[in-house]
């Protein structure tokens, strides 16, 4: 599903930074330079704590992966320890996490990728969205804590090997230590994982970040054999219904790009509300 091709560019594009990471962490070390940096924020719900970084950058300007059109950079944060509601905090601001990195467009000349988030408690599924969940009543949904086997190994590269050959997407296979490295370290706390069943049979993993007030949706991969159920869409909702369940306030679906095909899928879940703009360190975020 073509829908899931956010993380396809932006996992691509941190992997060539994790490798930078421990060369540029090691030269700010050897430069007599701070190997790390704290930086505080003005919510109250931070509790005082600092977070910890050891790298944070912008990439340099690049063909978007998105609109061709457009020159995309990344902010990338490389850090090493935050709380839950630091967190959450980036989260507000227009982050995503990917491994022990967070990151956010930082486009010079284009705003297109826009955070979104679906406010839960006020969500309730339309009829085509029911469907879709009637449509899955076969499917059996656990949340479990992170961890990895070669199951999802195998799940992993079969999704990534139909979507090269279905949709040109660069091929990507993994293995069960990349897989750790790539999606189970950085979580903390905060990270969980469903897991979709069909029998016994894994169809799908997706991965879910959880913060004090909001789940975020992280990753989702899934069998092609089940794709004429539209797993990517159950998966979201099953995910919206447990943060409403939870009593939580937001979903973050990521990044929403209304003139992309691949990406204008996110504006469908509603009610939802946009970042308005990329706030600084000491800006609080506006939403609407």
């Amino acid at each position: 599903m073509a829908a899931f091709g956010e993380q396809v560019h932006i996992c691509r594009d941190l992997r060539f930074f994790q490798s930078r990471i421990v060369k540029q962490a090691v030269f700010h070390v050897s430069g007599n330079e701070k190997s790390s940096t704290e930086s505080s924020y003005t919510s109250d719900a931070l509790c005082n704590r600092f977070m910890r970084e050891i790298l944070r950058f912008v990439e340099q300007p690049r063909q978007c992966s998105y609109l061709p059109e457009e020159i995309a950079s990344l902010e990338v944060r490389c850090i090493t320890d935050m709380s839950s509601a630091e967190y959450a905090d980036l989260l507000a601001r227009g982050y995503r996490r990917f491994g022990s990195q967070v990151f956010r467009p930082a486009c010079g000349n284009c705003q297109k990728c826009q955070s979104i988030r679906v406010l839960v408690e006020q969500f309730t599924p339309n009829a085509g969205e029911r469907r879709i969940l009637r449509k899955n009543k076969n499917i059996r949904a656990e949340l479990n804590p992170l961890f990895a086997t070669t199951d999802h190994v195998e799940l992993y590269n079969l999704y990534h090997r139909f979507m090269n050959e279905y949709w040109g997407w660069p091929l990507q296979q993994t293995t069960l230590e990349s897989y750790r490295l790539e999606f189970l370290s950085g979580a903390r706390n905060s990270g969980r994982q469903w897991l979709y069943f069909d029998e016994d049979k894994l169809v799908g993993v997706a991965l879910m970040d959880e913060v004090p007030g909001a789940i975020s949706l992280v990753y989702f991969f899934y069998d092609p054999g089940w794709r004429a159920s539209s797993p990517g869409t159950f998966s979201i909702l099953n995910q919206i219904l447990y943060a409403k369940a939870s009593n939580l306030q937001y979903a973050y679906l990521g990044y929403w790009i209304e003139s992309c095909h691949s990406m204008s899928y996110k504006g469908r879940f509603r009610p939802r509300q946009i970042l308005i703009r990329y706030p600084g360190n000491d800006e609080p975020p506006a939403w609407e």
